[in-house]
């Protein structure tokens, strides 16, 4: 029996998704619930997996192909057995490495990263999922190669030092290699926020002592409490700005046409950077979340992006954002807005400076606030209250759970 397999439905805000990455090709046996093909849309990577067991008899969509939603990509040959002749055996034998290593597949990100260093599949072993090569394990057969060049061209290098330094060889390589189509829809909304709002940032300064005396106290309490769910200081920011939000509803608004839409819930968008780009999963309701719901959701929602298992509901709305550049190294930043939010608040790394404290000089764990904000419909004045409500929340963190 031939079964169908097509595109997944995509929602009204996606207009189409191009095929990434087929996993399985033509004459290939397939197993139940087995990944099949990667469709990259604006928003997400969609996974489409085999209905049933069978053999992949045609591909109707290849690699790079612009596909709309439901449309045929392939059938299968349900309950089929791949078989192959005497002939395609022995050539099987002299390309089965290199057969093997296609069929398992690449990511996109590790595709790009083989093609920039004209690696094949068959160079490297895959440590994802069924030997699926990830993007790691492209870096780490790059650095593997490198340091087995230095080894050997070591002896030599005293001696040809003067004649390089004389007249540098080796080729000026560029690539020119075409955008994701979700980075370049991230790039298409980063240019609209800053041209089609008036974004300002104000900045703050919070002092981390308190909420890390906290967190030192009971984070193991917590973790063995809450079923492993780890306690860090993004729970505590979420909780922190819907509390300000409520006092400051302008910050928690968007603008529509020449209407102001003011949300009577906080749905807070938190920035992962994954390998494709920068996305923006929801916590939904996050004001009638608990500090330990939302940090299990934020590891959730975490893990989905980064494994490129994000929905489009799971992108969908947001009243407000916060985005943790401290993670990298970032000690400041204005971090741009996502339209049509009106607010967006970054996190930077904690550093310890000398602060004055009741005319001493004390040396206090310190992190930079900044807000960047759509001023068509926030004043400064209302930015600073807000940025400063966070700050005092996060600086006595009883006053959170007390919503005080």
């Amino acid at each position: 029996m031939t079964i169908e397999i097509k595109a997944p439905a995509f929602p009204e805000s996606v207009a189409d998704g191009e095929v990434a990455t087929w996993h399985k090709q033509e004459g290939e046996a397939v197993a139940r619930d087995e990944l099949i093909v990667e469709i990259e849309t604006d928003k997400v990577v969609m996974e489409v997996v085999a209905p049933t067991d069978g053999v992949i008899s045609k591909i109707h969509a290849a690699e790079g192909t612009i596909i709309e939603s439901e449309q045929l990509l392939a059938t299968i040959e349900a309950g089929a057995v791949a078989v192959s002749s005497s002939s395609e055996e022995s050539v099987s034998q002299a390309v089965s490495a290199e057969a093997a290593a296609t069929a398992v597949g690449a990511g996109p990100a590790a595709r790009t990263l083989m093609e920039e260093h004209g690696l094949k599949a068959s160079d490297i072993k895959g440590s994802g999922k069924g030997g699926r090569i990830t993007k790691e394990d492209v870096v780490a057969h790059v650095q593997s190669s490198s340091s087995k060049v230095e080894k050997v061209v070591a002896p030599s290098v005293a001696t040809a030092t003067t004649e390089a330094t004389a007249a540098p060889s080796g080729e000026r390589v560029e690539r020119r290699v075409p955008m994701t189509r979700m980075r370049a829809k991230i790039a298409e909304r980063l240019l609209d926020a800053t041209q089609q709002t008036a974004m300002l940032t104000t900045f703050n300064e919070v002092n981390m002592a308190p909420l890390m005396e906290l967190r030192r106290k009971y984070k193991d309490q917590f973790e063995k409490t809450h079923n492993g769910t780890r306690l860090g200081f993004m729970g505590f920011f979420v909780k922190a700005a819907c509390e300000a939000l409520k006092r400051f509803p302008e910050v928690n608004a968007s603008i529509d046409g020449n209407d102001v839409v003011y949300h009577g819930y906080q749905d807070i968008g938190v920035a992962v950077s994954t390998d494709n780009g920068l996305v923006v999963p929801v916590l939904r309701d996050a004001d009638f979340m608990s500090i330990a719901d939302v940090e299990a959701k934020i590891k959730e929602l975490g893990l989905k992006a980064r494994g490129n298992k994000l929905t489009i509901d799971d992108m969908t709305g947001g009243t407000f954002t916060v985005t943790n550049g401290g993670v990298f190294g970032s000690l400041m930043s204005t971090p741009i807005l996502n339209p049509p939010q009106t607010g967006i608040l970054g996190m930077h790394k904690i550093q310890e400076r000398p602060m004055a404290v009741n005319g001493q000089v004390v040396i206090l764990p310190m992190m930079y606030l900044a807000l960047s904000y759509d001023h068509r419909l926030i004043d400064g004045k209302t930015a600073v209250q807000f940025l400063v409500a966070v700050k005092d929340l996060i600086e006595d963190p009883a006053r959170i759970l007390l919503q005080l």
